[in-house]
């Protein structure tokens, strides 16, 4: 399987470093006051190395010079040691400290952004989530919720490790300065091979994206309580287990590549870096043989130097890591950047609180993105205020395409909508959702608490405990809860411990409920009761029908024995209007609805 090839160069990556202010800011945003406590705790750490090491220096010239004397006074040799203890302790309370801090740091950061993701989500167009690029986006944005604490420490350790380099760089400066010179040869090739490969890896991750999305969906099919039915009785098991492993059997030999020839060539980049850090400590043990230096001068410069080349590796290996994070983090924010097109103006209207005309539909097209199809074309009607209209036609005719264009979950490609005489893109989206009550045929089925599961319809109403029963008592729902071992406090699904799984039947009495706890001025049941036998549809619709006496409604369904009992009957065709009136009027049309009822009518006979 061709993939990209790798377009993340040098560059690419210093470019991405641009992504940390924003990123620190989300942090900060977490909690300022640990933020700040994490910096000085760092800076209070990064002075601490080279102070150790000019202790120990202290230490082991004052034992060589109390070894030549015959006054033994070690008053000052306990006080260096005391130093040392003090600065060793010191240091172990502050890293654990620092990782304390990280931690609640990264768990604050990666709460706060999922919360974001989630609420930015849902301001999206419902087009967008039909989309696989925007899956793509998402996907790779949802990764980066999770595990940027990593980020931050590596970030943060960075600067720590710098002001430390400083401290320890000056006090090799002062002995020779040569030495900083073999110490950049130890380390800058390293550093530039792991640059390389980070670009590398970062690309194969990314150009990987698709197949990444399709192991998890795998992984979730293949193991679910919603698809063991479906694995077992069509014995699945190969099939999913085959499919997932030659996928991840190509990004494997893919990704393995890229870390053989990591491995090896970093292999050698870091030789050369011991050579030269063997060549600076032969330099000063010969300057310590020659006299030049004491040897406790020795053991400061070999330890600073090897701390020094050590942080330097470290510092030049952790900025790729900090680039190829930031790289990724990139994946975040591009999501973030995405915004809406349907969207509330500025200046807009109010709903009005009893719609008195009604929806109007003056000649909508509808195109779903890069589709070549109208899945709606040029149609005009009118729904009353107060009027219950059928929605009826073959699958694929268009009707849930109108309810979503009613709903401004899609915008018209032509035409436009209008409600009491004004163009609904004119009307707060957020009131007009609110004015709409919508059941799909494909609701929901939340593992959550029944209580919840209703409240859906009007999530702000959750501890509303009365609203939630009556509207359970209006879609009979009330006669399933009533059953369940913890009634309206009961989880449904067997998700979660102690969840009760619900028939069908059930969870569809659940999901109407939903529609009568929102105080709709226009209700729309999109087949969600396709799983009931004729009668009890009937009697579902008859019962919907009495309780929002005075609402306008909209109802969809296959059965033409239930639509008969809408005021009015609207027939599609691919997409456009083929017939239109009630029930006896299509019937004495003697057209495609008359055709179609008598047909599904013998079906009963």
């Amino acid at each position: 399987m061709s993939k990209p090839k790798d377009k993340n160069t040098f560059k690419d990556q210093f470019s991405a470093l641009k992504n940390l202010p924003r990123f620190f800011k989300m942090i900060w945003a977490a909690s300022p006051g640990m933020a700040i406590g994490n910096l000085i705790l760092r800076l209070v750490k990064s002075a601490i190395p080279l102070s150790m090491l000019y202790v120990g220096k202290e230490i082991i010239d004052e034992v060589i010079r109390l070894i030549d004397v015959a006054d033994k006074d070690m008053s000052y040799l306990w006080i260096l040691l005391g130093i040392e203890l003090a600065l060793a302790l010191s240091s172990e309370l502050i890293n654990r400290s620092i990782t304390l801090l990280d931690s609640l740091l990264g768990d604050l950061f990666s709460n706060k952004t999922s919360v974001d993701l989630i609420k930015h989500a849902a301001k999206l167009d419902l087009y967008q989530f039909e989309n696989p690029d925007f899956y793509d986006k998402l996907e790779r944005a949802r990764r980066q919720t999770t595990g940027r604490t990593i980020l931050m420490s590596q970030v943060l350790g960075q600067l720590q490790d710098i002001i430390t380099i400083l401290f320890l760089g000056a006090g090799l400066v002062v002995f020779n300065p040569w030495l900083i010179l073999i110490l950049f040869i130890a380390v800058i090739p390293s550093f530039i091979g792991e640059v390389r490969f980070n670009a590398k890896t970062y690309s194969l991750t990314r150009s990987w994206t698709p197949e990444r999305r399709e192991l998890d969906y795998l992984r979730y099919i293949g193991a679910s309580d919603e698809t063991a039915k479906e694995v077992k009785i069509f014995n699945l098991a190969n099939f999913l287990a085959d499919r997932f492993k030659t996928i991840s059997d190509n990004y494997y030999h893919a990704n393995k590549q890229i870390a053989v020839r990591r491995a090896f060539i970093g292999g050698l980049l870091s030789a050369v870096g011991t050579i030269s850090y063997y060549g600076a400590y032969l330099f000063i043990i010969s300057q310590t043989i020659t006299g030049l230096i004491t040897v406790g001068t020795m053991t400061f410069l070999a330890g600073s130097f090897e701390r020094l080349r050590n942080m330097l590796q470290m510092i030049m290996n952790r900025f790729s890591k900090i680039a190829e994070g930031a790289l990724y983090l990139q994946d975040l924010f591009d999501f973030f950047a995405i915004q809406p097109q349907i969207t509330t103006l500025v200046q807009h209207r109010k709903i009005p609180k009893k719609i008195q005309k009604g929806f109007t539909f003056e000649k909508v097209s509808f195109k779903y993105p890069g589709s070549e199809r109208w899945a709606i074309k040029d149609l005009s009607f009118h729904l009353e205020a107060g009027e219950k209209l059928a929605l009826v036609g073959e699958n694929g005719a268009g009707k849930t395409t109108l309810v979503k264009l009613l709903a401004r979950l899609y915008e018209p490609t032509e035409g436009r909508i209008l409600l009491d005489g004004v163009d609904i893109r004119e009307y707060s989206l957020a009131d007009l959702r609110e004015t709409i009550g919508i059941i799909f045929q494909d609701y929901i089925r939340f593992q959550m608490k029944a209580s919840e599961n209703i409240a859906i319809g009007k999530i702000d109403l959750t501890e509303d405990i009365p609203s939630i029963k009556n509207a359970a008592q209006k879609s009979l729902a009330d006669t399933v809860i009533e059953t369940l071992p913890a009634e309206y406090e009961q989880i449904l699904g067997k998700r979660f411990t102690n969840g009760i799984e619900l028939s069908g039947g059930q969870w569809q009495k659940v999901a109407l409920a939903r529609a009568y706890m929102r105080d709709a001025q226009l209700l729309i049941l999109d087949e969600p009761t396709s799983a009931l036998d004729a009668r009890a549809e009937h009697e579902v619709f008859e019962r919907f029908a009495e309780l929002i006496a005075g609402k306008s409604a909209v109802l969809i369904s296959h059965r033409f024995s239930t639509v008969r009992m809408a005021d009015r009957i609207l027939f599609l065709e691919n997409g456009q209007l083929l017939e239109l009136g009630s029930h006896e009027e299509l019937l004495a049309k003697d057209g495609k609805y008359a055709e179609l009822f008598n047909l599904q009518a013998q079906g009963y006979m």
